[in-house]
């Protein structure tokens, strides 16, 4: 069932991706050039390869005992976010002129992914409860 379920998560996953890529896209011919990151097209493999390895951590540990998943959850949630953290400010010191397009575009799609990343350990583990 895991693998079932990454492997169906994946391909959601990619067309999720695909769709925020074609809205960004679409985005660029509406409003003025500055407001994008020229760092934006890496953004989404970023974000869709982190997604990808949280998740696969996440429902490798869902096999232990509740309280090891919780440590779990937390401790990849904190990574996550020292990585993100770490990429933004690597990113904005050495490219002062585009930080706030880079921040804007970075912040809009954390929030995307990880609204897409919760929804989906939801729908597992509830699957898994009803086991």
């Amino acid at each position: 069932m895991d693998k079932t379920y990454l492997n169906k998560f994946i391909i959601n996953l990619l067309i999720f991706s695909i769709i925020l890529g074609a809205i960004a896209y679409a985005l660029t011919f509406l409003l003025p050039e500055n407001y994008f990151s020229p760092a934006l097209p890496f953004l989404f493999p970023f974000f869709f390869a982190i997604t990808i390895l949280v998740l696969n951590f996440l429902i490798k540990s869902t096999t232990k005992k509740f309280n090891s998943f919780i440590n779990r959850f937390m401790m990849a949630t904190f990574l996550k976010l020292m990585v993100y953290m770490t990429v933004l400010i690597i990113y904005v010191f050495t490219n002062k002129p585009d930080a706030i397009p880079f921040i804007l575009s970075f912040f809009i799609l954390y929030v995307a992914y990880t609204f897409f990343e919760v929804i989906a350990m939801l729908k597992f583990t509830k699957t898994e409860s009803k086991k």
